[in-house]
């Protein structure tokens, strides 16, 4: 039997279409581009191209133009074949224009980000395929303005700002991690040196082109005074300066939105007492702790986050601190901790998750009634715990069962399954009772029993 090819000659690829020789493929071109003007444009920039720079650039500021200066409107049906010729014109700038000079290619970008307040009035475009198109080409953008460096880039993106604000701050914002620390430095500083300082819009594009650059005192000094209230973002502040060694600074920002009581009210009933600080904050607060040297406070912040929140990175930071042959009695601790947590299934959670699967058999059998199967591992952890632990993995079983079935879905396939599952381990973990469980399962179906909610 012969061969049959690697590579048929008829599939359609570069190789293979590189056979047909230039005045081919020439010609072939011209027949498509005789009925598509989007085609005939294309292959006129291309030959600008080899031209040089400026002629096609020229060609592009002739499509650009007419794009921007047209008043006609746009219906659903006409809207795929203008994005073609703007995912066109987008790659003529890109691919080829910005090879030859990065200043004309630049320039021609800012222009074509330009024509969507136009064309969004005049486009039915009602899933938003033109948004998406502009913003998918803000890292582009930001590819092609550090290229051009802060010189060439920055007075540009400065005065599109200036007057564009409430597009080009959303582009800038996309595209900042695509910006260079250089260009980003820059246009940071023009936006903020001498000038009031930023709010709104223009305060976002700020603070994300301080952190791009690495100004922390940029980032801090565009966050409006209410904000720094916000346990929240008052809690990112006293990271930032934490980490940054300047301790005094973080302390004071995190006391500055430590959540506080409401006002008494005006007609006489009892003051309520201040919210607890929400997660993020406490972590804050221990990092702000290790920033003043107090690494024993510290660490009863971590035993206090972990014994609220059951936070496996607190219990591990709290145990990588600890000298040789503490750590067993941390973890012990730490573990009774969560088998007695005031949320059995979320306790049971973390325990099978560290993995601690003896302590999490423990809790299954001595907490079993009161768990409820609506967790979507509890099967999972069944199966974990069925080799070495089948009492506590058959209690899971049942649990995941009754619950399906007062929930409303009867005796499902899962359901089956289950039941299936737990005759089996009944047997391995001496258990009498398979045939009264589920006889209760059928009589709750039976009698459209649910589960309280």
């Amino acid at each position: 039997m012969a061969k049959r090819p690697a590579t048929p000659k008829k599939t359609l690829s570069a190789a293979n279409l590189s056979v047909l020789g230039a005045d081919r493929l020439a010609g072939l071109l011209m027949e498509v581009a005789g009925g598509d003007a989007l085609w005939k444009r294309r292959l006129r920039m291309e030959l600008a191209g080899e031209v040089g720079a400026p002629d096609l650039a020229l060609e592009l500021d002739k499509r650009l133009t007419a794009l921007g200066d047209s008043r006609v409107r746009v219906s659903w049906r006409k809207r795929p074949e203008l994005v073609r010729d703007l995912q066109s014109l987008r790659r003529m700038i890109v691919d080829r224009l910005s090879e030859l000079d990065a200043r004309l290619a630049f320039d021609r970008m800012v222009t074509w980000f330009d024509l969507y307040p136009g064309l969004s009035a005049r486009v039915k475009d009602p899933k938003g395929e033109l948004g998406l198109l502009f913003d998918s080409a803000t890292g582009e953008l930001a590819a092609l303005a550090s290229a051009l460096g802060p010189e060439g880039a920055v007075p540009i993106l400065s005065d599109a700002l200036a007057t564009r604000l409430s597009e080009w701050a959303s582009w800038i914002g996309r595209g900042v991690d695509d910006l260079s620390p250089a260009v980003a430095s820059a246009l940071l500083t023009d936006l903020t040196k001498g000038k009031p300082r930023p709010t709104g819009r223009l305060a976002l594009v700020v603070r994300k082109l301080a952190e791009r650059s690495g100004d922390l005192d940029a980032w801090i000094s565009a966050i409006p005074d209410d904000d720094r209230t916000r346990p929240e973002v008052g809690a990112v502040m006293a990271v930032r300066l934490a980490a940054a060694g300047r301790a005094e600074e973080a302390r004071a920002a995190l006391e500055a939105s430590r959540p506080t009581a409401p006002p008494p009210s005006r007609w006489g009933r009892k003051a309520e007492p201040a919210p607890p600080p929400p997660e993020r904050w406490l972590e804050a607060e221990i990092a702000v702790l290790d920033a003043e040297g107090y690494a024993a406070e510290a660490d009863d912040a971590r035993w206090a986050l972990f014994e609220r929140t059951l936070s496996a990175d607190a219990l591990r930071a709290i145990v990588a601190r600890l000298p040789d042959f503490e750590d067993v009695p941390a973890l012990d601790r730490a573990f009774a901790h969560a088998a007695g947590y005031f949320d059995p299934v979320k306790g049971l959670a973390f325990l099978m998750n560290w993995p601690a699967l003896r302590e999490a058999a423990e809790m299954i059998e001595a907490r079993g009634g009161e768990l409820r199967g609506g967790h979507e591992d509890t099967a999972l952890w069944a199966a974990r715990l069925s080799a070495r632990y089948p009492a506590a993995a058959l209690i899971l079983l049942r649990v995941r069962a009754r619950t399906l079935v007062r929930l409303g879905s009867g005796m499902s396939d899962e359901v089956e399954g289950l039941i299936h599952e737990a005759e089996s381990l009944a047997a391995d973990a001496g258990d009498d009772g398979h045939a009264a469980f589920v006889a209760g399962l059928r009589a709750d179906v039976g009698t459209g029993k649910l589960l309280r909610r």
